[in-house]
């Protein structure tokens, strides 16, 4: 399968060097000049279980250098899904798909609306991976992909996706309830990245503050609510469990929201807890905690040029 990954962040090489060591051909396509120009001479590398992964690949910041694509996988942070979708029109074929592996909510409706429906195929992952420097990452946890189209159908398109995506080492699923799975992801991101973005602890140590898992707890309170009364339903029965359950479990991973704090780049906040907040006013519900999480993390954005100034 030809295949485009749009975005060389830590998903994104994490999943060419799966696809690539089994027999992929994959390419990327990244805005940041200077980073394109990084992995044309060093490559890509992966740090998994011990072992080191180094591979050669394409790489190019213009979309038309790219031909006879099946598969576009988007891996950009949320606040360029409109500029990656734009970037790729003129490069899809009658019969190119178009995945997104994103964190939040609303990637796929924008998605859909540049380049169509059709072709879209929406994603959730619990792969964990670290950028260790650009095109660097360490493959930081193990764990599912699922992937659908919002409505439930299921084209022979998916099966070959999740065929070569389970060949690759990337343990994927179908799901006819694909919306399900992004809500209840981003639950699960509503009560840690934020969270952690401000206090700088590991996703383990959240748990370790009775002040920090009681924010938490309060945090995911408050999004089962809008979930509820949008009458989306959840895969978990005790989302405040599951939630803590992943702190366990990533115990020592650095969240993507505190990962870009600590390089002083722009957060995917408006797509999680800023999610939350919008969806709140809207409906009359008070979200009271996740607001307070939002301005925080925009506050500490903010600083930035005047902390480096």
């Amino acid at each position: 399968m030809n295949i485009a990954i749009v975005g060389p962040g830590a998903i994104g090489i994490l999943f060419a060097t799966m696809l690539i060591k089994s027999g992929q051909n994959v390419r990327l396509l990244d805005y940041n000049k200077k980073r394109v120009e990084i992995i044309s001479k060093n490559g890509i590398s992966l740090e998994s279980k011990n072992k080191v992964y180094t591979n050669k690949i394409k790489i190019t910041d213009k979309a038309t250098d790219l031909e006879g694509i099946d598969l576009f996988i988007i891996c950009v942070k949320s606040y360029d899904t409109k500029n990656a979708a734009r970037s790729i029109k003129n490069a899809l074929r009658d019969n190119s798909l178009v995945l997104t592996l994103q964190n939040g909510v609303g990637n796929v409706e924008v998605i859909s609306e540049i380049l169509g429906p059709d072709r879209v195929i929406s994603g959730v992952t619990s792969q964990g991976a670290n950028v260790i420097s650009d095109g660097k990452v360490r493959h930081a946890g193990f764990g599912e992909t699922v992937i659908g189209k919002i409505g439930g159908k299921i084209p022979a398109y998916l099966r070959e996706i999740r065929y070569v995506f389970n060949k690759s080492g990337l343990k994927t699923r179908i799901s006819k309830d694909i919306r399900s799975l992004i809500w209840s992801k981003l639950v699960i991101n509503v009560g840690i990245n934020a969270l952690t973005a401000i206090t700088h602890l590991r996703n383990g140590q959240l748990l370790e503050y009775t002040g920090t898992r009681n924010i938490l707890r309060q945090a995911v309170s408050e999004a089962v609510k809008i979930i509820k009364r949008k009458r989306i339903k959840l895969i978990y029965d005790d989302v405040i469990d599951k939630t803590e359950g992943v702190c366990e479990a990533t115990a020592q991973n650095i969240s993507s929201m505190l990962q870009d704090v600590l390089k002083k780049k722009k957060t995917e906040i408006d797509f999680i807890n800023g999610a939350i907040v919008r969806q709140g006013q809207s409906l009359g519900i008070a979200t009271t905690v996740n607001s307070v999480l939002l301005d925080l993390v925009k506050s500490i954005e903010l600083s930035y040029t005047k902390t480096t100034s």
